[in-house]
């Protein structure tokens, strides 16, 4: 777990990588450029001059993240590698906004609940694999030895069992259930760890969708929202559009009156001249 100043970093590297992507910059001047940027009291600026050595070398990301496992979590390398993967259709956009959000969310101080529904919807959302995404979570150190042997059995009930009741079963609301129904605690080798405002909305939420979990969680808990691929701005090309479609209809209302006026139309000025040989 790093200081906050180094999330806060993060973040602005992520946006300001994501925002100079669409300009067509190479990558490699894009680190270039915000390394001088970023706060020189935090070790960023070194991990991002090494990713660039690695980027001009192999020509990702991933790697470079990877080796430097000490300051960047394995969800996010997992997040980077699967947007530079060529076999997927995961954006890079998106996975650049996703670590900007996540690394906001860090910053912020974000609770281990909130951090892992976080990162699992980012999984459901972009169709990630689950396997290597929670593999990818379990390592993070966010996460105690608790957190870690319940994501390992999320990972390997997902699909099997609905998520609502995972989550449903480790959350204090059915623990207060389970005491009310029965007069007997919960094995302490279970521990709690959702609250029981969580557990109520997975109740809520079983049989059903994931995505309206996540979302009823988003109202009531004030989690964060996933990013997604934003549809792109169409506007500054409505204006040539209609001055074509303009030109086309006056051409056509000019042919229309030289046929009133005359009974015919000559076609002739309309022939581009003959190629010269």
């Amino acid at each position: 777990m790093l200081e906050r100043e180094e999330y806060v970093e993060q973040s602005y590297l992520f946006r300001t990588l994501g925002d100079r992507l669409p300009q067509n910059l190479p990558l490699q001047e894009c680190l270039r450029q915000v390394k001088e940027e970023l706060l020189a009291t935090t070790k960023l600026p070194m991990a991002v001059d090494f990713m660039r050595t690695e980027l001009e070398h192999s020509g990702m990301l991933a790697p470079a993240m990877e080796r430097l496992a000490h300051y960047f979590a394995p969800f996010q390398t997992y997040i980077m590698r699967a947007a530079e993967d060529d076999r997927g259709r995961f954006d890079t956009r998106v996975a650049l906004d996703i670590l900007r959000a996540e690394a906001d969310f860090r910053a912020a101080g974000a609770s281990r609940p909130g951090l892992f529904i976080f990162q699992f919807e980012i999984l459901c959302r972009n169709r990630l694999n689950y396997d290597r995404g929670l593999a990818a979570i379990a390592a993070d150190n966010w996460y105690d030895e608790a957190w870690r042997d319940w994501i390992q059995i999320v990972r390997r009930q997902v699909g099997i069992i609905d998520f609502s009741n995972l989550l449903y079963v480790r959350s204090e609301f059915y623990q207060k259930q389970h005491l009310a129904r029965t007069g007997t605690p919960i094995d302490a080798d279970k521990p709690m760890l959702f609250g029981e405002k969580e557990g109520k909305i997975a109740w809520a939420n079983r049989d059903k969708d994931p995505l309206y979990l996540f979302a009823a969680l988003q109202r009531h808990l004030g989690s964060p929202t996933v990013p997604r691929l934003k549809a792109p701005d169409e506007s500054p090309l409505l204006i040539p559009q209609l001055l074509r479609r303009v030109e086309r209809i006056e051409q056509r209302m000019k042919l229309v009156e030289e046929e009133t006026r005359a009974g015919t139309v000559d076609i002739t000025k309309f022939f581009g001249k003959p190629a010269e040989e």
